[in-house]
Protein backbone atom coordinates (compact mmCIF):
# COMPACT_ATOMS: atom_id res chain seq x y z
CA UNK A 1 0.00 0.00 0.00
CA UNK A 2 1.44 2.88 -0.93
CA UNK A 3 1.99 6.12 1.06
CA UNK A 4 -0.37 8.15 -0.72
CA UNK A 5 -3.89 6.92 -1.27
CA UNK A 6 -5.89 8.41 -4.18
CA UNK A 7 -9.60 7.07 -4.38
CA UNK A 8 -12.15 7.71 -6.97
CA UNK A 9 -16.15 6.68 -6.11
CA UNK A 10 -18.70 8.48 -8.35
CA UNK A 11 -17.63 12.15 -8.64
CA UNK A 12 -16.08 12.05 -5.13
CA UNK A 13 -12.32 11.35 -4.89
CA UNK A 14 -10.30 10.99 -1.54
CA UNK A 15 -6.86 11.68 -0.94
CA UNK A 16 -5.41 10.22 2.45
CA UNK A 17 -1.83 10.72 3.32
CA UNK A 18 -0.88 7.28 4.48
CA UNK A 19 2.51 7.75 7.03
CA UNK A 20 0.81 7.03 10.45
CA UNK A 21 3.72 6.28 11.75
CA UNK A 22 4.93 9.48 10.89
CA UNK A 23 2.13 11.66 11.50
CA UNK A 24 1.44 11.42 7.94
CA UNK A 25 4.23 14.07 7.40
CA UNK A 26 4.93 14.19 3.57
CA UNK A 27 7.80 12.22 2.02
CA UNK A 28 9.43 12.24 -1.46
CA UNK A 29 6.67 9.71 -2.51
CA UNK A 30 3.97 11.29 -0.69
CA UNK A 31 4.67 14.79 -1.66
CA UNK A 32 5.23 13.62 -5.79
CA UNK A 33 1.87 11.06 -5.08
CA UNK A 34 -0.56 14.85 -3.84
CA UNK A 35 0.73 16.38 -6.66
CA UNK A 36 -0.12 13.84 -8.94
CA UNK A 37 -3.60 13.22 -7.51
CA UNK A 38 -5.14 16.59 -7.49
CA UNK A 39 -3.95 17.34 -11.01
CA UNK A 40 -5.63 14.69 -11.96
CA UNK A 41 -8.76 15.48 -9.99
CA UNK A 42 -8.55 18.33 -11.56
CA UNK A 43 -8.32 17.26 -15.18
CA UNK A 44 -11.12 14.30 -14.96
CA UNK A 45 -14.20 15.29 -16.12
CA UNK A 46 -16.31 12.94 -13.75
CA UNK A 47 -14.76 13.89 -10.36
CA UNK A 48 -16.82 16.82 -8.65
CA UNK A 49 -15.33 17.53 -5.01
CA UNK A 50 -12.37 16.21 -3.03
CA UNK A 51 -11.57 14.80 0.14
CA UNK A 52 -8.35 15.12 1.83
CA UNK A 53 -7.45 13.51 5.10
CA UNK A 54 -4.87 11.47 7.00
CA UNK A 55 -4.29 8.06 7.89
CA UNK A 56 -4.91 6.58 11.30
CA UNK A 57 -6.60 8.46 14.35
CA UNK A 58 -3.55 10.67 15.49
CA UNK A 59 -2.64 13.25 12.70
CA UNK A 60 -3.56 14.62 9.57
CA UNK A 61 -0.41 16.15 8.36
CA UNK A 62 2.50 17.31 10.17
CA UNK A 63 4.12 19.13 6.49
CA UNK A 64 7.06 18.06 4.96
CA UNK A 65 9.54 15.79 5.88
CA UNK A 66 12.29 17.40 5.68
CA UNK A 67 15.08 14.32 6.27
CA UNK A 68 13.54 12.80 3.30
CA UNK A 69 12.96 15.67 0.82
CA UNK A 70 16.13 17.86 1.57
CA UNK A 71 18.82 15.10 0.47
CA UNK A 72 16.96 15.23 -3.29
CA UNK A 73 16.59 19.05 -3.51
CA UNK A 74 19.62 20.02 -2.63
CA UNK A 75 21.39 17.43 -4.22
CA UNK A 76 22.93 15.90 -1.71
CA UNK A 77 21.49 12.74 -2.67
CA UNK A 78 21.25 10.94 -6.04
CA UNK A 79 17.62 10.53 -7.19
CA UNK A 80 16.83 6.35 -7.01
CA UNK A 81 13.22 5.54 -7.35
CA UNK A 82 10.73 7.46 -9.85
CA UNK A 83 9.54 10.40 -7.33
CA UNK A 84 13.10 11.24 -6.08
CA UNK A 85 13.75 11.50 -10.08
CA UNK A 86 10.09 13.54 -10.45
CA UNK A 87 10.85 15.89 -7.34
CA UNK A 88 14.71 16.31 -8.49
CA UNK A 89 13.32 17.32 -11.85
CA UNK A 90 10.38 20.07 -10.47
CA UNK A 91 11.49 21.18 -7.28
CA UNK A 92 8.43 23.68 -7.25
CA UNK A 93 6.18 20.69 -6.35
CA UNK A 94 7.17 21.09 -2.71
CA UNK A 95 5.29 24.51 -2.76
CA UNK A 96 2.36 23.18 -5.68
CA UNK A 97 0.79 21.45 -2.67
CA UNK A 98 -0.28 24.86 -0.66
CA UNK A 99 -0.01 27.64 -3.58
CA UNK A 100 1.07 26.63 -6.69
CA UNK A 101 -1.81 24.38 -8.01
CA UNK A 102 -4.79 25.90 -9.71
CA UNK A 103 -7.46 23.50 -8.82
CA UNK A 104 -10.54 25.08 -9.21
CA UNK A 105 -12.79 21.83 -7.99
CA UNK A 106 -13.59 22.02 -4.10
CA UNK A 107 -11.47 20.55 -1.44
CA UNK A 108 -12.53 19.07 1.37
CA UNK A 109 -10.41 18.51 4.42
CA UNK A 110 -11.16 15.95 6.90
CA UNK A 111 -8.74 16.51 9.98
CA UNK A 112 -8.43 13.81 12.39
CA UNK A 113 -5.59 14.50 14.36
CA UNK A 114 -2.07 16.71 14.60
CA UNK A 115 -2.67 19.47 11.66
CA UNK A 116 0.80 21.66 12.06
CA UNK A 117 3.18 23.05 10.13
CA UNK A 118 3.06 22.59 6.44
CA UNK A 119 -0.01 20.66 7.11
CA UNK A 120 -1.73 23.37 8.02
CA UNK A 121 -0.30 25.04 5.46
CA UNK A 122 -2.15 22.66 3.35
CA UNK A 123 -4.86 23.13 5.02
CA UNK A 124 -5.61 26.40 4.08
CA UNK A 125 -5.93 25.58 0.36
CA UNK A 126 -8.43 23.93 0.93
CA UNK A 127 -12.21 25.21 1.01
CA UNK A 128 -14.24 23.45 3.29
CA UNK A 129 -12.30 22.16 6.79
CA UNK A 130 -13.97 19.52 8.85
CA UNK A 131 -12.06 18.75 12.08
CA UNK A 132 -11.92 16.09 15.08
CA UNK A 133 -12.49 17.53 18.33
CA UNK A 134 -8.76 16.06 19.34
CA UNK A 135 -7.46 18.65 16.69
CA UNK A 136 -5.18 20.45 16.95
CA UNK A 137 -3.49 23.60 14.82
CA UNK A 138 -0.61 25.46 14.41
CA UNK A 139 2.81 26.54 12.77
CA UNK A 140 5.45 25.56 14.76
CA UNK A 141 8.32 26.80 12.31
CA UNK A 142 9.11 29.84 13.89
CA UNK A 143 10.55 27.79 16.80
CA UNK A 144 13.10 26.38 14.21
CA UNK A 145 14.24 30.02 12.85
CA UNK A 146 11.94 28.68 9.39
CA UNK A 147 9.60 31.01 7.98
CA UNK A 148 6.66 29.05 7.23
CA UNK A 149 6.40 29.60 3.42
CA UNK A 150 3.90 27.85 2.09
CA UNK A 151 1.46 30.48 1.81
CA UNK A 152 0.49 31.12 5.36
CA UNK A 153 2.29 34.58 6.03
CA UNK A 154 -0.30 35.28 3.01
CA UNK A 155 -3.43 33.11 3.51
CA UNK A 156 -3.44 33.00 7.29
CA UNK A 157 -4.47 36.75 7.92
CA UNK A 158 -7.05 36.51 5.10
CA UNK A 159 -8.66 33.50 6.64
CA UNK A 160 -9.00 34.82 9.86
CA UNK A 161 -8.01 38.03 12.08
CA UNK A 162 -5.20 39.98 11.65
CA UNK A 163 -4.16 39.93 15.32
CA UNK A 164 -4.60 36.35 15.88
CA UNK A 165 -3.09 35.09 12.92
CA UNK A 166 0.02 36.49 14.04
CA UNK A 167 -0.20 35.01 17.20
CA UNK A 168 0.16 31.75 15.63
CA UNK A 169 2.63 32.54 13.03
CA UNK A 170 4.90 34.39 15.95
CA UNK A 171 4.82 32.32 18.71
CA UNK A 172 4.72 28.37 17.09
CA UNK A 173 1.76 27.23 19.91
CA UNK A 174 -0.69 25.09 19.24
CA UNK A 175 -4.37 25.77 19.31
CA UNK A 176 -7.59 23.57 19.99
CA UNK A 177 -10.08 22.49 17.30
CA UNK A 178 -12.43 24.53 19.23
CA UNK A 179 -10.13 27.67 18.65
CA UNK A 180 -9.53 27.09 15.53
CA UNK A 181 -13.84 27.14 15.16
CA UNK A 182 -13.84 30.14 17.10
CA UNK A 183 -11.54 32.06 15.06
CA UNK A 184 -12.90 31.18 11.86
CA UNK A 185 -10.65 28.42 10.76
CA UNK A 186 -12.49 25.89 9.83
CA UNK A 187 -16.24 24.89 9.46
CA UNK A 188 -16.83 22.71 12.10
CA UNK A 189 -16.05 20.22 14.99
CA UNK A 190 -17.43 17.14 15.21
CA UNK A 191 -16.85 13.94 17.48
CA UNK A 192 -13.63 12.14 16.15
CA UNK A 193 -15.90 9.22 14.83
CA UNK A 194 -17.99 11.00 12.89
CA UNK A 195 -15.27 13.24 10.86
CA UNK A 196 -15.17 11.28 7.24
CA UNK A 197 -18.57 10.36 7.25
CA UNK A 198 -19.33 14.93 8.13
CA UNK A 199 -16.65 14.88 5.01
CA UNK A 200 -18.56 12.94 3.17
CA UNK A 201 -21.96 14.57 3.31
CA UNK A 202 -20.72 17.75 2.33
CA UNK A 203 -18.90 16.50 -0.44
CA UNK A 204 -22.49 14.47 -1.64
CA UNK A 205 -23.91 18.05 -1.05
CA UNK A 206 -21.75 19.70 -2.77
CA UNK A 207 -21.25 16.71 -5.84
CA UNK A 208 -24.97 16.82 -5.95
CA UNK A 209 -25.07 20.95 -7.86
CA UNK A 210 -24.60 22.24 -10.93
CA UNK A 211 -20.25 21.12 -11.29
CA UNK A 212 -19.94 24.06 -13.88
CA UNK A 213 -21.29 26.83 -11.56
CA UNK A 214 -19.92 25.08 -8.05
CA UNK A 215 -15.70 25.12 -10.37
CA UNK A 216 -16.70 29.23 -11.53
CA UNK A 217 -17.44 30.20 -8.27
CA UNK A 218 -14.32 28.71 -6.42
CA UNK A 219 -12.64 30.61 -9.94
CA UNK A 220 -14.11 33.52 -9.51
CA UNK A 221 -13.22 33.53 -5.19
CA UNK A 222 -9.92 32.78 -6.11
CA UNK A 223 -9.09 34.87 -9.44
CA UNK A 224 -11.22 37.78 -7.57
CA UNK A 225 -10.09 37.86 -3.93
CA UNK A 226 -6.93 40.47 -4.24
CA UNK A 227 -8.61 42.86 -6.83
CA UNK A 228 -10.19 46.19 -6.67
CA UNK A 229 -13.79 45.94 -6.40
CA UNK A 230 -14.36 47.38 -9.73
CA UNK A 231 -11.94 44.63 -11.46
CA UNK A 232 -13.18 42.00 -9.35
CA UNK A 233 -17.36 42.51 -10.62
CA UNK A 234 -15.87 42.01 -14.50
CA UNK A 235 -14.00 38.95 -13.77
CA UNK A 236 -16.71 37.23 -11.91
CA UNK A 237 -19.14 38.39 -14.54
CA UNK A 238 -16.80 37.00 -17.16
CA UNK A 239 -16.85 33.80 -15.30
CA UNK A 240 -20.19 33.68 -14.45
CA UNK A 241 -21.19 34.50 -18.73
CA UNK A 242 -19.99 31.56 -19.54
CA UNK A 243 -21.44 29.13 -16.92
CA UNK A 244 -24.94 31.08 -18.14
CA UNK A 245 -24.46 29.87 -21.53
CA UNK A 246 -24.20 26.23 -21.00
CA UNK A 247 -26.55 22.81 -21.24
CA UNK A 248 -26.44 22.61 -17.16
CA UNK A 249 -27.74 25.86 -16.48
CA UNK A 250 -30.85 25.47 -18.66
CA UNK A 251 -31.42 22.09 -17.09
CA UNK A 252 -31.26 24.11 -13.46
CA UNK A 253 -34.11 25.84 -13.82
CA UNK A 254 -35.98 23.56 -16.01
CA UNK A 255 -35.96 21.11 -13.64
CA UNK A 256 -37.16 23.29 -10.69
CA UNK A 257 -39.98 24.06 -12.72
CA UNK A 258 -40.87 20.31 -13.16
CA UNK A 259 -40.12 19.42 -9.79
CA UNK A 260 -37.51 16.95 -10.20
CA UNK A 261 -33.69 16.75 -9.20
CA UNK A 262 -31.47 18.04 -12.44
CA UNK A 263 -29.01 15.73 -13.99
CA UNK A 264 -26.03 17.81 -14.71
CA UNK A 265 -23.65 16.44 -17.49
CA UNK A 266 -20.81 19.73 -16.90
CA UNK A 267 -21.35 20.94 -20.66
Amino acid sequence: MGKLLYEKDGHIATITFNRPEARNALDTESLVGLVESLEDFEADDNLRVAIVTGAGDESFSTGADLGDLMPILTGAKQPETEAERKLAADPGMVVKCTKGLEVYKPIIAAVNGFCVAGGMEILQSYDIRIASEKAKFGLSEVKRSIVPGGGSTVRLPQQIPYCMAMEILLTGDMITAEEAYRLGLINKVVPHDKVMETARQYAQTISENGPLAVRAIKKSVIKSLNLPQEEAFAKETAIAVKVLQSQDAREGPRAFKEKRKPVYKGK
